[in-house]
């Protein structure tokens, strides 16, 4: 592990030109390292924002990771408190913005945005909240895009558009998931 950093690592699932990066460098400017994660065909990318946060004085590390895969989520937490340390904010941002109006979506591309944006936040979520209770209190969890708000120490916005209509199915799978993360993180 890396040299003690009095702040926690902060793991930003989904971090790309837009939310997920600003919130990188929001972080690391804070004095939090950061690890940053896209899909690997995005990793040269993702290491360019890696070294534009370097490049401010920022600590970041980037990984390219599938987040729906499970084996590699609990690899990717696994290998981020062994290597670089404790994780305090877990903010999970994959957007899985497809523009297809409800008639059009397909059975494929709503099973796809279903896992993207519910079942890898769910990953996300369990390999967090598994660590989060051995320091209860100590940790954040960021779920952005498109969920309800509810809940203590885990934190939701909300912003659809008119054209996004499956929404409607990943959305409240995840504003459920989310609504049981944050129960959990309250002790239930």
């Amino acid at each position: 592990m890396q040299a003690s950093n009095p702040k926690g690592v902060c793991l930003i699932i989904g971090a790309g030109d837009g939310l997920g990066g600003a919130i990188a460098k929001a972080f690391a400017r804070e004095g939090h390292p950061v690890c940053i994660t896209r899909r690997a065909r995005n990793l040269e990318q993702l290491e360019a924002l890696a070294r534009e946060i370097r490049d401010q004085g920022g600590i970041a590390h980037a990984f390219g990771v599938d987040a729906r895969t499970e084996a590699e989520m609990i690899a990717l937490f696994d290998d981020i408190e062994a290597r670089i340390g404790p994780l305090e904010v877990v903010v999970f941002n994959i957007g899985a913005n497809v523009r297809f109006d409800l008639v059009e979506t397909t059975a494929r591309v709503f099973t796809k945005v279903w896992e993207m944006a519910c079942f890898a936040g769910f990953l996300a979520g369990r390999c967090f909240f598994s660590g989060f209770f051995s320091n209860p209190g100590s940790g954040l969890a960021l779920f952005t895009g498109f969920l309800a708000g509810t809940g203590s120490r885990v934190i939701f916005f909300i912003g659809t558009g008119s054209s996004f209509s499956f929404f409607t199915g990943s959305g409240s799978s995840s504003e459920s998931w989310a609504r049981r993360c944050a129960n959990r993180s309250r002790g239930g």
